[in-house]
């Protein structure tokens, strides 16, 4: 299951990380994110040791949900070298996850 952070965490775990970072900006009471959470705990084994993903909950890290121009949950943010690649808005399949972290 993938770890979830706070703002404290973010340049550690995300930013410095020597591995590309998938950010899951979620909210507990955001129905697409609970539906996404298995999705993610599937790619987060599925690409052990070349990916990582965590989650960011946008209720309680308002600073870092400003900061990416979060304006919904969930939205994934793929971050290599500690810069933004890409990103999806809304809920998505596992094949357009699949695809967006290998075209990076």
């Amino acid at each position: 299951m993938p770890a979830k952070i706070t703002a404290a965490e973010f340049g550690s775990e995300v930013l410095g990380s020597e591995i590309p970072v998938l950010a899951d900006f979620y909210s507990d009471s955001c129905i697409p994110c609970k539906r996404m959470s298995p999705i993610l705990s599937q790619l987060e084994s599925e690409y052990e040791g070349k990916l990582k993903i965590v989650k960011i909950n946008t209720n309680f890290e308002k600073e870092l949900t400003e900061k990416y121009g979060v304006l919904a949950a969930p939205t994934l943010i793929l971050f290599k070298n500690g810069e933004e690649v890409s990103r999806i808005r809304g809920a998505a399949k596992k094949d357009e996850l699949i695809g967006l972290i290998n075209s990076n």
